[in-house]
């Protein structure tokens, strides 16, 4: 099975690291965020990439035409990368690749956002139910210190436990051949577009992950992720 990664948008919430490449060859402990993504499929046995590029195109490309690209196990990974357009949005991204894949199902996910999802339970969750395309669910990482007040005076400080949180979505999408006719031009954004026409024709489900997921939006997270990745076994990788 073949793996879409979403990596050509402009990246401007992490400015500051992508003028001068695309978000996901930012770096974290010396490897590409998106090499950290692609290590997490290698490691349960999916290695076959394609990668949709837009903005800087060029420096993923020869990212992957100058270098053998191996995962944390040694293994080589098998990359292509398309250049899907600078102002093509996440839905015609997808489903440009999509189209050069005539009946097959395909992984999709983006390329600036790590998570120890199991794949064989992913995959096995989107075969029994029937429908379309599967979305992973995750709950958002708490951001802010959470209060309890009580006639304005606040009884309660501290951090709100990720738990708490709704769920949200958090890629790592399943998708049938079918899903790229749900997308009606390449301007058009995946999440409000295909998905909410799938959600209401009953084609599309979701797949519940409680266990690790953090994106890269922000230098704080970019940080936090760095940490992370000199653990012996990192967070995302954790099984």
């Amino acid at each position: 099975m073949k793996v879409i990664i979403i990596a050509g948008g402009l990246g401007t919430r992490i400015s500051e690291e992508t003028e001068d490449k695309p978000k996901p060859m930012v770096l974290i402990n010396n490897k590409p965020i998106i090499w950290h993504l692609m290590n997490i499929f290698c490691l349960q046995g999916v290695n076959e990439f394609i990668i949709s590029t837009g903005y800087k195109s060029e420096v993923i490309e020869s990212w992957v035409q100058d270098n053998i690209i191996l995962d944390s196990n040694q293994n080589k990974m098998q990359i292509k990368t398309v250049n899907t357009g600078l102002h093509t949005q996440t839905g015609g991204r997808i489903s440009e690749i999509m189209k050069t894949l005539p009946e097959e199902k395909v992984i999709a996910t983006y390329g600036d956002g790590l998570a120890n999802v199991s794949i064989k339970k992913l995959l096995h969750f989107h075969a029994t139910h029937g429908k379309l395309a599967t979305v992973t669910a995750v709950r958002p990482p708490a951001r802010f210190g959470y209060m309890k007040i009580n006639k304005n005076e606040v009884t309660h400080f501290g951090e709100k436990n990720q738990s708490d949180e709704g769920w949200i979505n958090g890629g790592f999408f399943v998708l049938d051949s079918k899903v790229s006719n749900y997308v009606k031009s390449v301007s058009e954004p995946f999440e409000s577009g295909a998905l909410v026409k799938l959600s209401n024709e009953s084609q599309l489900m979701a797949y519940h992950h409680e266990g690790f997921w953090q994106p890269m939006d922000t230098l704080r997270e970019k940080r936090d992720l760095e940490k992370s990745a000199e653990l012996i076994i990192p967070p995302w990788l954790e099984f």
